[in-house]
Protein backbone atom coordinates (compact mmCIF):
# COMPACT_ATOMS: atom_id res chain seq x y z
CA UNK A 1 0.00 0.00 0.00
CA UNK A 2 2.89 2.50 0.85
CA UNK A 3 3.95 1.85 -2.54
CA UNK A 4 1.42 2.84 -4.11
CA UNK A 5 1.16 5.75 -2.34
CA UNK A 6 4.76 6.24 -3.68
CA UNK A 7 4.22 5.83 -7.07
CA UNK A 8 1.05 7.96 -6.92
CA UNK A 9 2.53 11.32 -5.27
CA UNK A 10 5.62 11.33 -7.82
CA UNK A 11 2.60 10.80 -10.50
CA UNK A 12 1.07 14.01 -8.90
CA UNK A 13 4.04 15.77 -9.00
CA UNK A 14 5.03 14.80 -12.78
CA UNK A 15 1.82 16.30 -13.35
CA UNK A 16 2.32 19.82 -11.87
CA UNK A 17 5.94 20.07 -13.21
CA UNK A 18 6.23 22.57 -15.93
CA UNK A 19 6.62 21.75 -19.22
CA UNK A 20 9.89 19.76 -20.71
CA UNK A 21 10.92 18.47 -17.07
CA UNK A 22 9.66 15.10 -17.13
CA UNK A 23 7.98 15.23 -20.01
CA UNK A 24 10.94 15.89 -22.25
CA UNK A 25 8.93 18.49 -24.29
CA UNK A 26 10.93 21.11 -25.76
CA UNK A 27 9.55 24.91 -24.46
CA UNK A 28 10.19 26.96 -27.02
CA UNK A 29 9.38 29.96 -25.27
CA UNK A 30 12.13 29.90 -22.95
CA UNK A 31 14.49 29.00 -25.46
CA UNK A 32 14.25 32.41 -27.40
CA UNK A 33 13.61 34.26 -23.91
CA UNK A 34 17.07 32.79 -23.01
CA UNK A 35 18.69 33.45 -26.61
CA UNK A 36 16.96 37.12 -26.22
CA UNK A 37 18.81 37.82 -23.41
CA UNK A 38 22.33 36.06 -25.25
CA UNK A 39 21.75 38.90 -28.15
CA UNK A 40 21.83 41.23 -25.09
CA UNK A 41 24.96 40.22 -23.42
CA UNK A 42 26.82 39.41 -26.50
CA UNK A 43 25.95 42.67 -28.50
CA UNK A 44 27.04 44.68 -25.48
CA UNK A 45 30.37 42.38 -24.65
CA UNK A 46 30.76 42.49 -28.53
CA UNK A 47 31.38 46.34 -28.75
CA UNK A 48 33.98 45.81 -26.88
CA UNK A 49 36.39 45.20 -29.46
CA UNK A 50 34.03 46.50 -32.45
CA UNK A 51 35.52 50.35 -30.46
CA UNK A 52 39.37 49.56 -30.91
CA UNK A 53 40.00 51.31 -33.66
CA UNK A 54 37.89 54.22 -31.71
CA UNK A 55 39.71 53.50 -28.58
CA UNK A 56 43.67 53.41 -30.73
CA UNK A 57 42.89 56.73 -32.17
CA UNK A 58 41.38 59.04 -28.84
CA UNK A 59 43.25 57.27 -26.13
CA UNK A 60 46.59 57.16 -28.67
CA UNK A 61 46.83 52.87 -27.83
CA UNK A 62 49.63 50.90 -29.13
CA UNK A 63 48.26 47.41 -30.56
CA UNK A 64 49.57 45.79 -27.28
CA UNK A 65 47.35 47.95 -25.09
CA UNK A 66 44.60 47.10 -27.33
CA UNK A 67 45.09 43.45 -27.21
CA UNK A 68 45.39 44.06 -23.17
CA UNK A 69 41.61 45.47 -22.99
CA UNK A 70 40.69 42.08 -25.43
CA UNK A 71 42.28 39.97 -23.21
CA UNK A 72 40.62 41.79 -19.70
CA UNK A 73 37.19 41.03 -21.09
CA UNK A 74 37.83 37.47 -21.92
CA UNK A 75 39.78 36.09 -19.67
CA UNK A 76 37.77 37.11 -16.99
CA UNK A 77 35.17 35.65 -18.81
CA UNK A 78 37.23 32.44 -19.23
CA UNK A 79 38.35 32.08 -15.90
CA UNK A 80 35.05 32.58 -14.37
CA UNK A 81 32.86 30.80 -16.72
CA UNK A 82 33.64 27.02 -15.10
CA UNK A 83 33.61 28.34 -11.94
CA UNK A 84 30.11 29.50 -11.81
CA UNK A 85 29.10 26.31 -13.75
CA UNK A 86 30.82 24.16 -11.36
CA UNK A 87 28.84 25.90 -8.22
CA UNK A 88 25.70 25.59 -10.25
CA UNK A 89 25.85 22.18 -10.73
CA UNK A 90 26.25 21.37 -7.21
CA UNK A 91 23.69 24.56 -5.95
CA UNK A 92 21.56 25.40 -9.29
CA UNK A 93 20.91 29.11 -8.19
CA UNK A 94 18.09 30.50 -10.68
CA UNK A 95 18.98 34.40 -8.94
CA UNK A 96 22.51 34.13 -11.05
CA UNK A 97 21.07 35.21 -14.44
CA UNK A 98 20.07 38.41 -13.47
CA UNK A 99 22.77 39.22 -11.07
CA UNK A 100 25.35 38.40 -14.03
CA UNK A 101 23.22 41.11 -16.33
CA UNK A 102 23.20 43.23 -13.53
CA UNK A 103 27.24 43.52 -13.75
CA UNK A 104 27.23 43.55 -17.03
CA UNK A 105 25.26 47.63 -16.66
CA UNK A 106 27.59 48.59 -14.12
CA UNK A 107 29.96 48.16 -16.98
CA UNK A 108 28.82 49.89 -19.00
CA UNK A 109 27.88 52.54 -17.00
CA UNK A 110 31.45 52.95 -15.82
CA UNK A 111 32.67 52.91 -19.90
CA UNK A 112 30.68 55.18 -20.94
CA UNK A 113 32.31 57.94 -18.37
CA UNK A 114 35.96 56.21 -18.83
CA UNK A 115 38.58 58.84 -18.80
CA UNK A 116 41.54 57.05 -18.87
CA UNK A 117 42.98 53.53 -19.91
CA UNK A 118 42.78 51.83 -16.78
CA UNK A 119 38.99 53.03 -16.44
CA UNK A 120 38.74 51.22 -19.51
CA UNK A 121 40.45 47.90 -18.31
CA UNK A 122 38.10 48.19 -15.17
CA UNK A 123 34.56 48.55 -17.07
CA UNK A 124 35.72 46.00 -19.46
CA UNK A 125 36.38 43.61 -16.56
CA UNK A 126 33.09 44.23 -15.08
CA UNK A 127 31.37 43.15 -18.70
CA UNK A 128 33.59 40.07 -18.23
CA UNK A 129 32.50 39.33 -15.20
CA UNK A 130 28.48 39.23 -16.42
CA UNK A 131 29.29 37.53 -19.32
CA UNK A 132 30.54 34.42 -16.73
CA UNK A 133 27.85 34.04 -15.01
CA UNK A 134 25.28 34.35 -17.98
CA UNK A 135 26.81 31.65 -20.45
CA UNK A 136 27.45 28.39 -18.06
CA UNK A 137 23.75 29.01 -16.74
CA UNK A 138 22.40 29.91 -20.12
CA UNK A 139 23.64 27.28 -21.43
CA UNK A 140 21.75 25.20 -18.70
CA UNK A 141 18.59 26.59 -19.90
CA UNK A 142 19.04 25.63 -22.91
CA UNK A 143 19.58 22.05 -21.65
CA UNK A 144 16.48 21.67 -19.47
CA UNK A 145 14.27 23.34 -22.23
CA UNK A 146 15.76 21.43 -25.05
CA UNK A 147 13.53 18.14 -24.48
CA UNK A 148 15.31 15.46 -27.18
CA UNK A 149 16.05 18.10 -29.51
CA UNK A 150 19.57 19.57 -28.03
CA UNK A 151 21.24 20.30 -30.79
CA UNK A 152 18.55 22.64 -32.09
CA UNK A 153 18.11 24.21 -28.45
CA UNK A 154 21.68 24.89 -28.16
CA UNK A 155 21.62 26.53 -31.82
CA UNK A 156 18.50 28.36 -30.68
CA UNK A 157 20.43 29.62 -27.48
CA UNK A 158 23.87 30.11 -29.01
CA UNK A 159 22.31 32.19 -32.03
CA UNK A 160 21.39 35.02 -29.87
CA UNK A 161 25.07 35.44 -28.88
CA UNK A 162 26.21 35.27 -32.19
CA UNK A 163 23.97 37.48 -33.46
CA UNK A 164 24.45 39.80 -31.33
CA UNK A 165 28.23 39.67 -31.85
CA UNK A 166 27.44 40.33 -35.37
CA UNK A 167 25.91 43.54 -34.46
CA UNK A 168 28.81 45.22 -32.52
CA UNK A 169 30.15 46.58 -35.73
CA UNK A 170 27.12 48.18 -36.85
CA UNK A 171 26.34 49.22 -33.34
CA UNK A 172 29.64 51.38 -33.06
CA UNK A 173 29.09 52.55 -36.44
CA UNK A 174 25.94 54.47 -35.21
CA UNK A 175 26.81 54.68 -31.68
CA UNK A 176 30.18 55.21 -30.78
CA UNK A 177 31.66 56.77 -33.85
CA UNK A 178 29.55 59.54 -33.28
CA UNK A 179 28.78 59.54 -29.75
CA UNK A 180 32.58 58.45 -28.80
CA UNK A 181 32.43 56.10 -25.23
CA UNK A 182 29.54 57.48 -24.03
CA UNK A 183 27.40 56.03 -26.24
CA UNK A 184 27.62 53.09 -23.79
CA UNK A 185 24.97 54.80 -22.13
CA UNK A 186 22.78 53.45 -24.45
CA UNK A 187 23.73 49.72 -23.57
CA UNK A 188 22.48 50.49 -19.98
CA UNK A 189 18.88 50.08 -20.99
CA UNK A 190 19.88 47.23 -23.25
CA UNK A 191 21.02 45.58 -19.86
CA UNK A 192 18.51 46.79 -17.85
CA UNK A 193 16.54 45.08 -20.08
CA UNK A 194 17.99 41.69 -20.16
CA UNK A 195 17.68 42.06 -16.34
CA UNK A 196 13.81 41.84 -16.77
CA UNK A 197 14.22 38.86 -19.11
CA UNK A 198 16.16 37.13 -16.46
CA UNK A 199 14.11 37.52 -13.68
CA UNK A 200 11.43 36.16 -16.10
CA UNK A 201 13.72 32.51 -17.27
CA UNK A 202 14.73 32.45 -13.43
CA UNK A 203 11.16 32.13 -12.04
CA UNK A 204 10.80 29.26 -14.56
CA UNK A 205 14.25 27.55 -13.53
CA UNK A 206 13.42 27.85 -9.71
CA UNK A 207 10.02 26.22 -10.58
CA UNK A 208 12.31 23.34 -12.20
CA UNK A 209 14.22 23.10 -9.79
CA UNK A 210 11.19 22.62 -7.39
CA UNK A 211 9.72 19.47 -8.89
CA UNK A 212 12.94 17.68 -8.53
CA UNK A 213 12.72 16.24 -12.12
CA UNK A 214 15.93 17.55 -13.09
CA UNK A 215 18.41 17.29 -10.48
CA UNK A 216 17.31 13.47 -10.16
CA UNK A 217 18.05 12.93 -13.53
CA UNK A 218 21.73 15.23 -13.50
CA UNK A 219 22.45 12.94 -10.37
CA UNK A 220 22.27 10.05 -12.17
CA UNK A 221 24.40 11.32 -15.51
CA UNK A 222 26.96 12.02 -12.59
CA UNK A 223 27.79 8.64 -12.35
CA UNK A 224 31.93 8.22 -12.56
CA UNK A 225 32.58 6.24 -15.59
CA UNK A 226 35.30 3.21 -15.16
CA UNK A 227 39.20 4.45 -15.43
CA UNK A 228 39.64 2.89 -19.10
CA UNK A 229 36.76 5.48 -20.60
CA UNK A 230 37.68 8.17 -18.30
CA UNK A 231 41.26 8.31 -20.29
CA UNK A 232 39.67 7.93 -23.20
CA UNK A 233 37.11 11.28 -22.65
CA UNK A 234 40.22 13.07 -21.12
CA UNK A 235 41.88 12.46 -24.44
CA UNK A 236 38.72 13.87 -26.49
CA UNK A 237 38.51 16.46 -24.27
CA UNK A 238 42.17 17.61 -24.90
CA UNK A 239 41.38 17.32 -28.60
CA UNK A 240 38.25 19.27 -28.50
CA UNK A 241 39.93 21.98 -26.57
CA UNK A 242 42.89 22.63 -29.26
CA UNK A 243 39.93 22.75 -32.11
CA UNK A 244 38.04 25.69 -29.50
CA UNK A 245 41.57 27.05 -29.36
CA UNK A 246 42.01 26.82 -33.01
CA UNK A 247 38.73 28.91 -33.91
CA UNK A 248 38.88 31.32 -30.95
CA UNK A 249 42.55 32.46 -32.30
CA UNK A 250 41.19 32.64 -35.89
CA UNK A 251 37.93 34.69 -34.95
CA UNK A 252 39.69 37.04 -32.71
CA UNK A 253 42.11 37.62 -35.64
CA UNK A 254 39.21 38.73 -37.66
CA UNK A 255 36.88 40.35 -35.08
CA UNK A 256 39.86 42.46 -33.43
CA UNK A 257 42.31 43.38 -35.41
CA UNK A 258 41.08 42.48 -39.27
CA UNK A 259 39.46 45.78 -39.78
CA UNK A 260 42.99 47.68 -38.74
CA UNK A 261 43.77 45.71 -41.99
CA UNK A 262 41.10 46.93 -44.73
CA UNK A 263 41.63 50.32 -43.65
CA UNK A 264 45.69 49.86 -44.41
CA UNK A 265 45.17 47.86 -47.54
CA UNK A 266 41.92 48.95 -49.18
CA UNK A 267 42.42 53.00 -47.30
CA UNK A 268 39.15 52.03 -45.51
CA UNK A 269 37.30 53.87 -43.49
CA UNK A 270 36.75 52.72 -39.55
CA UNK A 271 32.80 53.67 -40.88
CA UNK A 272 33.26 51.15 -43.93
CA UNK A 273 35.81 48.62 -42.62
CA UNK A 274 33.01 47.86 -39.40
CA UNK A 275 30.93 46.59 -42.46
CA UNK A 276 32.99 43.98 -44.03
CA UNK A 277 33.21 42.83 -39.67
CA UNK A 278 29.43 42.53 -40.24
CA UNK A 279 29.57 40.27 -42.27
CA UNK A 280 31.86 37.74 -41.36
CA UNK A 281 29.85 37.78 -37.91
CA UNK A 282 26.32 37.52 -38.90
CA UNK A 283 26.74 35.12 -41.48
CA UNK A 284 28.29 32.98 -38.49
CA UNK A 285 24.91 33.84 -36.69
CA UNK A 286 23.14 32.29 -39.40
CA UNK A 287 25.82 29.07 -39.17
CA UNK A 288 25.37 28.61 -35.49
CA UNK A 289 21.47 28.29 -36.06
CA UNK A 290 21.71 25.59 -39.06
CA UNK A 291 24.49 24.23 -37.15
CA UNK A 292 22.77 22.84 -34.59
CA UNK A 293 19.89 20.96 -36.54
CA UNK A 294 22.14 19.47 -39.17
CA UNK A 295 24.60 18.24 -36.33
CA UNK A 296 21.18 16.48 -34.99
CA UNK A 297 20.73 15.18 -38.99
CA UNK A 298 24.45 14.12 -39.53
CA UNK A 299 26.55 13.90 -36.65
CA UNK A 300 28.28 16.76 -34.17
CA UNK A 301 31.89 15.15 -35.06
CA UNK A 302 30.72 15.51 -38.43
CA UNK A 303 29.57 19.11 -38.16
CA UNK A 304 32.97 19.97 -36.72
CA UNK A 305 34.99 18.58 -39.13
CA UNK A 306 33.19 20.56 -41.72
CA UNK A 307 33.08 23.84 -40.03
CA UNK A 308 37.01 23.67 -40.09
CA UNK A 309 37.97 21.69 -42.91
CA UNK A 310 35.36 23.75 -45.63
CA UNK A 311 36.76 26.76 -43.92
CA UNK A 312 40.00 26.02 -44.36
CA UNK A 313 41.11 26.86 -48.30
CA UNK A 314 38.96 29.86 -47.82
CA UNK A 315 41.06 31.43 -45.21
CA UNK A 316 44.03 30.75 -47.32
CA UNK A 317 42.76 32.98 -50.02
CA UNK A 318 41.63 35.55 -47.75
CA UNK A 319 44.48 37.53 -47.63
CA UNK A 320 44.97 37.69 -50.78
CA UNK A 321 41.67 38.53 -52.21
CA UNK A 322 40.38 42.02 -53.49
CA UNK A 323 37.57 44.11 -52.05
CA UNK A 324 35.03 42.25 -53.37
CA UNK A 325 35.93 38.89 -52.69
CA UNK A 326 36.82 39.66 -49.26
CA UNK A 327 33.12 40.55 -48.41
CA UNK A 328 32.35 37.31 -50.05
CA UNK A 329 35.22 34.78 -48.33
CA UNK A 330 34.75 36.93 -44.98
CA UNK A 331 31.04 35.58 -45.23
CA UNK A 332 31.64 32.28 -46.16
CA UNK A 333 33.97 31.59 -44.12
CA UNK A 334 31.84 33.16 -40.87
CA UNK A 335 28.83 30.63 -42.26
CA UNK A 336 31.04 27.64 -41.97
CA UNK A 337 33.38 27.92 -39.51
CA UNK A 338 30.80 29.26 -36.52
CA UNK A 339 28.21 26.51 -37.87
CA UNK A 340 30.25 24.03 -35.03
CA UNK A 341 30.01 27.10 -32.34
CA UNK A 342 27.07 25.15 -30.66
CA UNK A 343 27.75 22.00 -31.65
CA UNK A 344 30.79 21.86 -29.53
CA UNK A 345 28.97 22.47 -26.47
CA UNK A 346 26.48 19.48 -26.62
CA UNK A 347 29.26 17.38 -28.22
CA UNK A 348 31.31 18.15 -24.87
CA UNK A 349 28.09 17.55 -22.65
CA UNK A 350 27.60 14.30 -24.39
CA UNK A 351 31.25 13.33 -23.28
CA UNK A 352 31.12 14.55 -19.45
CA UNK A 353 27.31 14.22 -19.08
CA UNK A 354 25.54 15.40 -15.58
CA UNK A 355 27.57 18.24 -15.31
CA UNK A 356 26.08 20.66 -17.85
CA UNK A 357 27.34 24.11 -15.69
CA UNK A 358 30.99 22.74 -15.62
CA UNK A 359 31.08 22.02 -19.29
CA UNK A 360 29.58 24.29 -21.07
CA UNK A 361 31.53 27.24 -18.67
CA UNK A 362 34.54 25.25 -19.70
CA UNK A 363 33.99 25.22 -23.74
CA UNK A 364 32.23 28.47 -24.28
CA UNK A 365 35.06 29.83 -21.70
CA UNK A 366 37.54 28.69 -22.91
CA UNK A 367 36.82 30.15 -26.13
CA UNK A 368 36.84 33.85 -24.78
CA UNK A 369 39.60 33.10 -22.61
CA UNK A 370 41.54 31.87 -25.88
CA UNK A 371 40.02 34.75 -28.08
CA UNK A 372 41.55 36.94 -25.54
CA UNK A 373 44.94 35.51 -25.49
CA UNK A 374 45.32 35.28 -29.20
CA UNK A 375 44.05 39.08 -29.26
CA UNK A 376 47.19 39.65 -26.55
CA UNK A 377 49.27 37.41 -28.45
CA UNK A 378 48.17 38.66 -32.34
CA UNK A 379 48.48 42.41 -30.92
CA UNK A 380 52.36 42.58 -29.61
CA UNK A 381 53.00 40.11 -33.24
CA UNK A 382 51.46 43.09 -35.03
CA UNK A 383 52.91 45.85 -33.03
CA UNK A 384 56.46 43.98 -34.67
CA UNK A 385 55.56 42.80 -38.03
CA UNK A 386 52.88 44.50 -39.21
CA UNK A 387 48.95 43.86 -39.92
CA UNK A 388 49.22 42.09 -43.12
CA UNK A 389 52.12 39.53 -42.04
CA UNK A 390 49.81 38.11 -38.95
CA UNK A 391 46.72 37.64 -41.03
CA UNK A 392 48.47 35.92 -43.46
CA UNK A 393 50.41 33.86 -40.55
CA UNK A 394 46.26 33.45 -39.46
CA UNK A 395 45.28 31.92 -42.19
CA UNK A 396 46.77 28.68 -41.74
CA UNK A 397 44.97 28.16 -38.17
CA UNK A 398 41.86 26.29 -39.21
CA UNK A 399 44.16 23.52 -41.08
CA UNK A 400 44.49 22.05 -37.78
CA UNK A 401 40.73 21.18 -38.19
CA UNK A 402 42.29 17.65 -39.67
CA UNK A 403 42.27 16.58 -36.41
CA UNK A 404 38.44 16.71 -35.60
CA UNK A 405 38.70 13.23 -37.30
CA UNK A 406 40.57 11.92 -33.65
CA UNK A 407 37.44 12.42 -32.24
CA UNK A 408 35.27 9.61 -31.04
CA UNK A 409 31.48 9.17 -33.46
CA UNK A 410 28.43 10.08 -31.77
CA UNK A 411 27.75 6.31 -31.80
CA UNK A 412 31.05 5.70 -29.77
CA UNK A 413 29.51 8.41 -27.38
CA UNK A 414 26.24 7.05 -27.10
CA UNK A 415 27.74 3.14 -26.27
CA UNK A 416 30.17 5.11 -23.86
CA UNK A 417 27.13 6.52 -22.48
CA UNK A 418 25.27 2.76 -22.14
CA UNK A 419 28.40 1.36 -20.66
CA UNK A 420 28.60 3.85 -17.99
CA UNK A 421 25.26 3.37 -17.00
CA UNK A 422 24.13 6.89 -18.14
CA UNK A 423 20.95 8.12 -18.54
CA UNK A 424 21.37 11.39 -20.51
Amino acid sequence: MSMQNALSKDAAARSKAPPGLDAQGTVYRILIAISLVHLFNDSIQSVIPAIFPILKDSMHLTYTQIGWISFAINFTASIMQPVVGWFADRKPTPSILPIGMGFTFTGMLLLAFADSYMAVLISVIFVGLGSAAFHPEGSRVSHMAAGPRRGLAQSIFQVGGNAGQSLAPLLTRWIFIPFGLFGAIGFTGIAAAGIAVQIYIARWYGRMLQSGGYLRRQAAARRAPNPALRKKIAAAITILILLVFVRSWYVASIGSFYAFNLKDTFNLSTEDAQIYIFLFLAAGALGTFFGGPLADRFGKRNMIFLSMAGAAPLALLLPYANLFWTAVLLTIIGFIMLSSFSVTVVYAQMLIPGKIGTVSGLITGLAFGMGGLGALVLGNWIDVFGVSPVMQMCSFLPLIGIFTFLLPSDKLLNRWAEENGSEE
